[in-house]
């Protein structure tokens, strides 16, 4: 069954004081366009990311995130008292040194002093942690692995649909075909009539007539629209990402519309080969959100 390129993935887990959120979208793309935002902790970790989204997701413009949330006690900055005592007792002899005034305000100036509420510690990631986070990654491109197969079982009622439109179309071309050979025999019979004083062999009209015919019959087009029809069908139904196949395929059929189209001497031919062309048109756009 296929799959849209289109999704959406979150998962949330908890280690310790921390929040870890990750979340993953994608969109359509030719090949695989990869970014990822990750909290810093996080970053020796990118390329294993990447490979995982890469064998999981395939092909789509995937945007991947980790962030982390912790709690306000346990994240707020310590205040560095030694480091403000020190900072205090230099002001003051400055200010005996040199007959500078000492400030009026004490505690505001020394919060503004450098590194006096700097988070001093370097966080590193364990291997407790990252266990946890790869948990939450996984499930997340799971959730958006479902979505994509959500969204491809609705292009595959939708496909299904174009497809059994233009195979009826086909087949309504078939009354048209049939009566244009007379049609077309008789409106050249008539024009030599029209001419006075002509007379021409019967045999070589039949002749003439059965080489137009042939150059108009649209037999093979519509056998092999038929059998683009059904591989269609059967390219939707593998398992691997088919996406470029189906593209493939629909310009086959295209070819063949086409075809059809420019062998088409009647009106009422014309207007249906235009419907078979505005049912293929929406295929190939719904195309280029395939997997």
């Amino acid at each position: 069954m296929i799959q849209s390129m289109t999704g959406y993935g979150k998962a949330v887990v908890n280690y310790k004081d921390k929040k870890i959120n990750v979340e993953v979208r994608s969109l359509n793309s030719k090949t695989l366009d990869l970014s990822t935002r990750m909290a810093p902790v996080y970053r020796e970790k990118e390329m294993e990311v990447r490979q995982l989204l890469s064998k999981s997701l395939v092909r789509g413009k995937v945007d991947f995130s980790i962030w982390v949330e912790k709690d306000a006690d346990a994240d707020a900055a310590p205040i560095n008292g030694a480091l403000i005592n020190n900072y205090y007792n230099q002001i003051k002899t400055i200010s005996a040194n040199t007959g500078v005034p000492e400030p009026n305000d004490w505690f505001a100036l020394l919060l503004r002093m450098p590194d006096v509420m700097a988070r001093n510690d370097q966080e590193v990631l364990g291997d407790e942690e990252w266990a946890v986070t790869l948990s939450a990654i996984e499930a997340a491109v799971a959730s958006l692995v479902d979505f994509r197969k959500q969204e491809g079982e609705a292009l595959s009622r939708k496909f299904e649909e174009k497809l059994d439109n233009i195979a009826r179309l086909m087949s309504d071309i078939e009354p048209y075909e049939k009566s244009r050979v007379e049609k077309i025999r008789t409106r050249i019979v008539e024009g030599l009539s029209a001419i006075p004083e002509v007379d021409y062999d019967k045999n070589r009209l039949e002749q003439e007539l059965i080489y137009y015919i042939e150059k108009l019959d649209i037999s093979e087009e519509k056998q092999r629209l038929a059998n683009h029809l059904k591989y269609f069908r059967e390219t939707m139904a593998e398992s691997e990402a088919q996406g470029k196949k189906l593209g493939f395929i629909a310009q086959e059929m295209g070819r063949e519309i086409n075809t059809t189209g420019s062998k088409s001497n009647q009106a009422e031919m014309q207007n249906i080969v235009v419907m078979m062309k505005d049912e293929l048109e929406q295929i190939k756009e719904q195309v280029l959100n395939v997997l």
